[in-house]
């Protein structure tokens, strides 16, 4: 048996967590609205609906409600609801949510350093006459 046989088989080839086993925390962690409001909650700590709202300017109030009901699913974020008049509901980060961010900081440094060069990648790209 070859070292190719070994290390590539059909099945491991056809299912795509087996060809990027990080597919499902990428589908998670980073959807659209998913990574904003898990930085807001871990860096402003405990918000009312309107406050995150705030905080994440362009966000609907329908898309908002959508992403904090699966990222409590996901159990990243916990939802206190309190029996008041009128009544309160808050959201803040849970000890999962916050296991990501180191992840979350490494990302940021990663920007910080690179993004200017994504930026001129993308400029000679655009720019470079067609083959």
């Amino acid at each position: 048996m070859t070292a190719e046989t070994t290390t590539r088989s059909p099945a491991a080839s056809a299912d795509p967590e087996s060809a990027c086993p990080i597919a499902p925390v990428v589908d998670i962690v980073f959807s659209r609205w998913t990574t904003p409001i898990l930085w807001t909650l871990n860096a402003h700590g405990r918000q009312r609906f309107v406050e995150l709202q705030r905080r994440i300017a362009t966000i609907t109030p329908k898309v908002l409600t959508q992403r904090l009901r699966q990222l409590e699913r996901d159990g990243l974020i916990v939802r206190t609801y309190h029996p008041e008049v009128p009544p309160r509901v808050e959201y803040e980060i849970s000890e999962l949510g916050r296991s990501l961010a180191p992840l979350f900081a490494h990302l940021a440094e990663w920007s910080a350093t690179n993004l200017d060069k994504v930026d001129r990648a993308r400029q000679e790209y655009d720019t470079a006459s067609p083959i």
